[in-house]
């Protein structure tokens, strides 16, 4: 195709090219390009996730380290927080409130304090993860890798921060006439799944975190409000026994919840009761902590997943 200039010349235009009129899609896929930081498959996420299990665990145990590295104290901070919080609360709930009601005396203060500790591993496995992503966002954008390192990583850390604290409690065990047995071996599989439970809370929350950081403010007090609906500092069946009028179905809720079930877990690992007077647990009990592990382990994880490539862009 030719056309004559105003000076009488003749010029040539260039042919159409082959690509006009093709969509953006279809210009990818005829060259072979690719989104970057495309979500990948589910299977093929996992398998990177696996990949970075090294990073996973170095990441968390530099974290650890920082978390008191200011602190004269340093480490010590890790096992005496909860201890100084389980002081509060037993000053407050166990003497001036009168909470032990339906808690042997000799077995109140262990009861407290592994509530205290257990609690707090779900307590600060959610606050983490609401951070994870909008507190590391130059990681994020710096470095292509998957993005659920960061929140297991987080639940990773606080599960070594419990872990040096399960040192003192065994030492109040101790110190309050309470041996060790074979059902002390239960705290490991009871560890495990609210270890999953509380990477999938992680991974809701860092996802939700990542796009509304002003939630980082409001979830204190939320977990503030679990921990009192938990039985931390008091027993629930007690608790509600001397309350008139209070549907059935309340204290089946409180009970049920998961805060509750993995405190009741674990304190009839160690105490051979769960503190109420229980000398057995129901085997539906474990039935709920699987579930509950299960049900967030999957649908946190499918739900972080699905964001994947939203992070850290905007």
């Amino acid at each position: 195709m030719s056309e004559t200039t105003h000076d009488g010349g003749v010029a040539v235009s260039a042919p159409p090219s082959p690509d006009d009129g093709l969509s953006p899609a279809e210009l990818a896929a005829k060259y072979g390009l690719s989104v970057s930081g495309a979500r990948p498959g589910l299977s093929e996420y996992v398998r990177q996730l696996w990949g970075r299990r090294h990073f996973i665990l170095a990441f968390s145990q530099a974290k650890l380290t920082a978390q008191y590295s200011q602190a004269k104290l340093g480490q010590v901070w890790q096992v005496a927080t909860p201890l100084l919080n389980a002081a509060v609360y037993f000053f407050i709930f166990g003497l001036l409130l009168g909470a032990r009601k339906g808690i042997p005396h000799e077995i109140y203060v262990p009861f407290l304090v592994t509530g205290v500790f257990v609690f707090t591993f779900t307590q600060s496995s959610v606050m983490a993860g609401v951070r994870a992503i909008s507190g590391n966002l130059g990681l994020v954008r710096a470095l292509h890798f998957p993005r659920a390192s960061l929140p297991v990583s987080f639940a990773l850390q606080q599960l070594q921060q419990l872990l040096f604290s399960m040192i003192v409690l065994v030492l109040i065990m101790l110190g309050f006439g309470i041996f060790p047995g074979w059902s002390w071996l239960l705290v490991v599989p009871a560890l495990a799944l609210q270890f999953v439970f509380n990477t999938g809370l992680a991974l809701i929350f860092a996802r939700a975190g990542a796009k509304t950081p002003d939630l980082a403010q409001l979830m204190p007090f939320v977990m503030r409000t679990w921990m009192y609906a938990s039985g931390v500092m008091f027993s629930i069946p007690a608790m509600l026994a001397s309350k008139k009028g209070v549907p059935s179905w309340v204290g089946d809720v409180l009970q049920w919840n998961p805060a509750s079930i993995y405190m009741d877990l674990i304190r009839y690992a160690f105490m051979r009761t769960d503190g109420y007077g229980h000398k057995f647990l129901p085997p539906h009990v474990w039935a709920f902590a699987a579930g509950w592990a299960v049900l967030f382990g999957i649908v946190g994880f499918v739900y972080f997943w699905k964001a994947e490539e939203r992070y850290g862009r905007g």
